[in-house]
């Protein structure tokens, strides 16, 4: 479990905030085969090709983690709208000490990836390089899907802010991911492997949705950074469908229904009746209708878990779906 705890001003400083950083950090591990998910498989197909031949072991080393993306890669955006040069001179302004103290939380038996010792060592002289190659790479794969990253977030943005005006806190962590509950004075977020109590003091609270996130919820609560939560925004089951169809779902939907093909293709990890409804634009009770079916024709299993009833892909929607084939991760050089 990770709290953090609030003051009284803490609840004036929460704030909303895109960033292209975000995308680019949270895409590498679907590059990489870390994660993934059906969802972006248009994407995939798409950026793969572009980025062969690149040098992005020491970024894949940082980025692809399953548990830990170090604080340093993604730093808090400042302003509402992030503008990637700047997040990247944030990088490249990281003290060393904070650089080598992010590095330590990799280590795995006590031992740091090889490809990763030139950073520890001196990260003066390799953290330029390490901004040099996420340029490169924005360049060549999350550059040109930029436009549609941002409008899913900003639409986002607009929505959640509608619902802190409205509702405050509570309203706005209803629906947000299922790890995540707000409690009076404090941000519940279960996280099994994690174990930390963070005073906001006064930081109070950034929000930042992520399209690569998805579906994940991922927290940054060391300081001296601003508390960060980076979600999936609502309606990424819609992100990539003018660009490209997904060849497994398509004939799938032709099936059984696009709303419900497309059900199954987001359900890669458990996700709630109302995540599932804000990623697909569709109502609550019609994602429950659909769930109700594919339990019974034995495609999707649901159970409960805290106050959410959670949903997922049984083993016969796995292949029907063909995800042992899903997605080509790029080859690392």
């Amino acid at each position: 479990m990770i709290d953090i705890i609030f003051g009284p001003d803490d609840l004036t400083r929460i704030r909303f905030a895109r960033s292209p950083l975000e995308e680019l950090v949270h895409s590498v591990p679907v590059l990489a085969g870390t994660r993934r998910p059906l969802v972006h498989r248009p994407w995939l197909e798409f950026a793969a090709p572009r980025v062969t031949g690149l040098d992005l072991r020491v970024l894949l080393a940082l980025a692809r983690g399953p548990r830990i993306v170090p604080d340093f890669l993604a730093p808090p955006p400042e302003s509402l709208t992030g503008n990637f040069g700047d997040e990247l001179a944030a990088i490249a302004a990281t003290p060393g000490e904070v650089v080598r103290t992010s590095l330590d939380e990799l280590r795995t038996d006590g031992e740091l990836p090889a490809v990763l010792r030139p950073l520890y060592e001196d990260p003066d002289h390799e953290l330029p390089r390490v901004v040099d190659t996420m340029a490169v790479y924005w360049r060549a794969a999350v550059e040109p899907v930029w436009p549609r990253l941002r409008a899913l977030d900003d639409a986002d943005i607009a929505h959640r802010a509608q619902q802190l005006t409205t509702g405050g806190l509570a309203k706005v962590f209803d629906d947000l991911h299922p790890e995540a509950r707000y409690e009076v004075d404090r941000l519940r977020i279960d996280k099994p492997l994690h174990s930390a109590r963070r005073e906001a003091a006064g930081a109070g609270l950034l929000l930042v949705p992520c399209v690569f996130a998805w579906p994940r919820l991922l927290v940054l609560h060391n300081e001296p950074y601003q508390p960060t939560l980076t979600y999936s925004p609502r309606g990424i089951g819609r992100l990539w469908t003018e660009q490209s169809s997904d060849a497994s779902a398509e004939p799938l939907g032709d099936l059984m229904g696009r709303s419900r093909a497309a059900l199954l293709t987001h359900l890669d990890l458990p996700l709630s009746t109302t995540q599932l409804a804000a990623y697909l634009d569709l109502s609550a009770a019609a994602v429950s209708q659909h769930l109700a079916v594919l339990r019974r024709c034995r495609l999707v299993t649901s159970r409960r878990s805290g106050r959410w009833v959670l949903h997922q892909r049984t083993s016969l929607a796995e292949e029907l779906l063909g995800t042992g084939a899903a997605g080509t991760a790029a080859p690392e050089p």
